[in-house]
């Protein structure tokens, strides 16, 4: 749950793992969603999966949230056995595709009852399109902060203060939704933008009929709590 006080400076940017920017090309950023370490841990399973001896190997991919300091965590997976020897734009693709469908499961498991009554996190305007550009950090990287046109602290604070918490603006999509800077007399409202062309280049992987992908689970829920591996529910 983003709150006003995660809004940081400009000059943290570079080194920041965790907290709020504004950017004028994605809207709101949490930079705990756009870290990438999602998809690190994803592309170090194919990885370790290309080394081995089957022709297929499998891969989850999961997003969770915590309570109690850290020591009780629920949240959505999938899990695919992805066939060897697949060319890396393909397993990019692949991880994407994995990204997405959890992303969008992840956030409605958020918005549901019980958790909704706590937290207004699900399908939070910036959350999507975060995980989106910590995707891209991570497969194709670059100075993306330097493109974004990323604005002041002062100026994100003026339109947290302007517009309220951005939980209560939702966004099921992973496209910006934007937040004119308000001005005086200026009746400023939220409004969809559209990607930049650097964050499009990779298309999500459908292509389930080549054999490349066997669907094991593709809707999972699970537990996690202290170090004990994730624990599988219906």
């Amino acid at each position: 749950m983003s709150k006003r006080g995660d809004i940081i400076e400009l000059s943290k940017l570079p080194v920041a793992k965790f907290g709020l920017v504004y950017s004028e090309v994605l809207g709101w950023i949490d930079l705990g969603h756009a870290g990438g370490e999602d998809i690190r841990r994803t592309l170090a399973q194919m990885e370790a999966g290309e080394k081995g001896a089957s022709d297929y190997y499998e891969v989850i991919y999961s997003q969770s949230m915590y309570k109690f300091r850290h020591a009780v965590g629920i949240g959505r997976h999938i899990r695919w056995s992805v066939r060897k020897g697949l060319s890396q734009q393909v397993k990019h693709s692949i991880v994407l595709a994995m990204m997405m469908r959890t992303g969008t499961q992840f956030e409605s498991l958020q918005a549901s009852l019980p958790f909704s009554w706590t937290t207004d996190s699900g399908y939070s305007a910036e959350d999507l399109v975060s995980d989106l550009l910590g995707f891209y950090r991570v497969v194709r990287p670059m100075n993306y902060f330097a493109q974004l046109r990323i604005v002041s602290k002062e100026d994100a604070l003026k339109r947290w203060d302007h517009y309220g918490p951005i939980g209560n603006y939702k966004n099921k999509m992973f496209r910006p939704l934007l937040f004119p800077a308000p001005t005086a007399g200026n009746n400023a409202k939220p409004y969809f933008g559209s990607l930049p062309a650097f964050m499009t280049s990779i298309t999500p992987y459908n292509s389930f009929s080549d054999g490349a992908v066997k669907v094991i689970t593709n809707n999972g829920a699970h537990m996690n709590i202290g170090n004990a591996p994730m624990r599988e529910y219906k």
